[in-house]
């Protein structure tokens, strides 16, 4: 492709003419909803994206020749020796020879390259390993697996912290000054970085895993931590020290479980520092290649889930390398479902009966928290609501339109034991709906809990929030076509995910957390209640939960109007007070979202 083509050329050349109908669809709703400005904006950055794909490198974090240099004179207060330990089996020469001097152009010198040899004859490491003493070569008697093998390499290191390199991958040369001054900054004893795929020829990107801090739901969905893993000594020693070959396939995933359970500080360098060779035959390039390292990546979750407490049952997904993670429930815990009401009867009764027919749970009872409806029909139905729904109540509020103090309201007549906040524009379209949420809710380190919400032409509206995305916060991949059969960025709208807010359009929690922290109805009365909450929750040290197998549609306050409608200077207001309480999260202050992403669109779209 050359990048110098006019955008016009470029779309006619290398779009598909199948998908012009859908996106002549998003770009007439997008007119519709947003201004011809706004969509005009977002076309023009999604062509310039397009058009820089041969220009990857600039976002490849590849640090200046004099950065390097200045790198080489830095003398940190601790110096540790990095082993990398690398098993070699049938390693192409030339990707060996790459992945070798990667290692040796590294601005950080103290380190040790552990390569063990199952297989073949590769003289020239021979004389390497007899040059540099940095070099160590051990040559097996046969090949005993990827696990025994690198665990005959861990048997040969020296070092303080151990790294994982793959045989036919690299880092790059600030690769192990970046994570020795993780090191010495933050105590991390467990540390990884991004990463690039790239074809066979290292050349051309095939995907870019640009990842979030450290995500023990998103962890047990996916393992998106892969590369470049480094870990300290005494932490690997106290874990096992070893890799299981019962995890052949998983073993890297196995240890990087075993690792996180116990680690003090487990650091995400948000930097590329490693390529991941996605050459035929490879599982970069093709999963399928490994079916096998599935099984074991569900066996390896269930009995992370044995070792730390936690009863469940995991199951392989339809998305490559996936799993998803069914909690028991403890008991029979009450669920005390909150629903504030504007007349609007029609999506009332369309949610009181999918709460019936989806929700997958006996033990609930339905607070409907009315406030100042206008139309007799709506009073009918209430009494009526009463004798079909026995589990339900109606409570009146007098004030004006304040969610957060509707909502505080009813949580006074709850009993159960979870709340679960819930518009009257929502209707729970997947089963055992209230089962889902309610085994993240009821698990102690976890706070708020998000549901995946459509809108009803079955794009997204909803699946977690990201702080700072225009200056406030965003709903990720918000507004994606088909979103049921789309993985999203590195299968993030498939697996459970940690985010530092979720929609408190249906969201669960704790009665006792609520009860603690309801909304502050002062500052927020319509928007940014629920995110202030979340946010209120995550500095408790508690992780907040979106759940993609608990599936709605939210009508999106069809009874009271869009939130920002224009001009609104009460929602202007309260975007001014979130930003200001919470600016230390903006700006890339979200821990979950990277910062090779963009601030402007919910999209996940590079900067």
């Amino acid at each position: 492709m050359d990048i110098q083509d006019s955008p016009l050329k470029f779309i006619k050349r290398n779009l598909n003419p199948k998908r012009f109908p859908n996106l002549a669809k998003r770009g007439f709703n997008s007119i519709k909803n947003e201004g011809f400005e706004s969509t005009a904006k977002k076309i023009e950055f999604r062509v310039n994206l397009m058009l820089k794909k041969d220009t990857w490198q600039i976002r490849s974090d590849i640090p200046l020749k004099k950065e390097l240099k200045a790198q080489k004179a830095t003398t940190f207060a601790y110096m540790p020796k990095i082993s990398i330990v690398v098993p070699l089996y049938n390693t192409p020469k030339k990707f060996l020879m790459q992945m070798v001097e990667s290692v040796e152009k590294q601005s950080y010198q103290n380190w040790q390259l552990v390569l063990v040899n199952a297989s073949g004859n590769y003289p020239e490491i021979e004389k390497k390993a007899k040059k540099d003493s940095r070099f160590t070569y051990v040559i097996m008697e046969k090949n005993l697996g990827i696990a025994e093998n690198t665990n005959f390499g861990f048997s040969h290191c020296t070092g303080d912290y151990i790294a994982l390199l793959d045989h036919d991958d690299v880092i790059l040369p600030n690769a192990l000054f970046e994570n020795v001054k993780a090191i010495n900054e933050h105590g991390a004893d467990v540390l990884y970085s991004d990463e690039i795929v790239l074809d066979g020829d290292l050349k051309q990107p095939i995907q870019f895993h640009f990842k979030g801090d450290y995500a023990p739901d998103y962890l047990r969905g996916v393992n998106y931590i892969t590369h470049f893993l480094v870990f300290s000594r005494e932490l690997f020693e106290k874990v096992g020290p070893y890799e299981d070959k019962q995890y052949d396939g998983a073993q890297d995933f196995d240890l990087t479980l075993r690792l996180t359970e116990q680690a003090k500080c487990v650091y995400h360098i948000k930097k590329v520092l490693y390529y991941w060779r996605g050459h035929a035959g490879s599982t970069a390039n093709d999963m399928s290649t490994k079916m096998y390292a599935f099984e074991s990546g569900r066996k390896a979750i269930s009995d992370h889930l044995s070792r730390i407490g936690l009863k469940g049952e995991v199951s392989i997904q339809k998305w490559a390398g996936s799993y998803r993670v069914k909690y028991d429930i403890i008991g029979n815990p009450l669920i005390s479902i909150i629903i504030p009401n504007k007349d609007n009867i029609e999506d009332l009764s369309r949610c009181l009966e999918s709460i019936k027919e989806k929700g997958g749970w006996k033990n609930y009872e339905i607070i409907v928290v009315e406030n100042n409806s206008e139309k007799p029909q709506t009073f009918d139905f209430y009494k009526q609501a009463e004798n079909l729904y026995p589990q339900l109540k109606v409570v009146y509020y007098k004030g004006g339109f304040n969610f957060s103090a509707i909502c505080n309201f009813g949580a006074q007549y709850a009993t159960g034991e979870h709340i679960l906040l819930l518009n009257n524009d929502v209707e729970f379209i997947s089963d055992d709906f209230l089962v889902e949420m309610l085994m993240f809710s009821q698990r102690s380190d976890v706070g708020a809990v998000g549901a995946k919400l459509y809108y009803p032409d079955g794009t997204l509206q909803h699946a977690g929030v990201i702080i700072g995305i225009n200056g406030s916060a965003g709903h990720s991949h918000k507004g994606l076509i088909d979103a049921k059969n789309n993985g999203g960025h590195m299968s993030r709208l498939v697996t459970a995910q940690n985010y530092m807010a979720v929609t408190g359009a249906c969201l669960m929690v704790k009665t006792n957390l609520y009860k603690e922290n309801p909304l502050d109805a002062e500052n927020f009365a319509v928007a940014y209640n629920d995110i202030d909450f979340c946010l209120k929750l995550f500095e408790k040290g508690l992780v907040n939960v979106y759940t993609p197998y608990a599936e709605g549609i939210h009508y999106e306050s069809k009874s009271r109007g869009s939130d920002t409608d224009k001009p609104n200077p009460r929602y202007e207001g309260e975007k001014s007070r979130f930003a200001t309480k919470w600016q230390k999260y903006f700006n890339y202050g979200d821990i979950y979202y990277n910062p090779h992403f963009t601030l402007l669109y919910e999209n996940y779209g590079y900067k």
